[in-house]
């Protein structure tokens, strides 16, 4: 079993930046492949950027290729997601997700714990 605290968002202006952070419980927490999806109102959540276990493999969604960046320290029971360059169209509730598999996906079904979610805002 893990449980996910995600902490970090708020209100940025276009152009700011904004750490994400996702705390996990769970001993076994470097076994996991975790990501961060985001989700707008009526809208279906969207992948964002997702890390494997040992930190090797990282993959991003095309719309934040460049800007965000995932990472993960297994010490602190720890995955981030750095965002840059942040745009009105960042605004959603973003998710810290976790799969037991050690391949990267993008889809949410493929994810077996989730957070609750945090809060991003970026205005015009």
């Amino acid at each position: 079993q893990v449980q996910l605290v995600e902490s970090g968002g708020g209100l940025v202006q276009a152009g700011g930046s904004l750490r994400l952070s996702c705390a996990a419980s769970g001993r076994t927490f470097s076994r996991y492949t975790m990501g961060w999806f985001r989700q707008t109102p009526g809208k279906e959540r969207q992948f964002v950027a997702a890390i494997s276990w040992t930190s090797g493999n990282t993959a991003y969604a095309d719309s934040v290729k460049g800007r965000f960046t995932i990472s993960r320290d297994n010490a602190k029971n720890t995955v981030y997601l750095q965002m840059n360059s942040l745009n009105p169209e960042d605004t959603a509730v973003y998710y810290c997700a976790a799969r037991s598999g050690l391949i990267i996906r993008d889809a949410q079904t493929a994810y077996d714990y989730w957070g609750q979610g945090t809060k991003v805002t970026v205005s015009s």
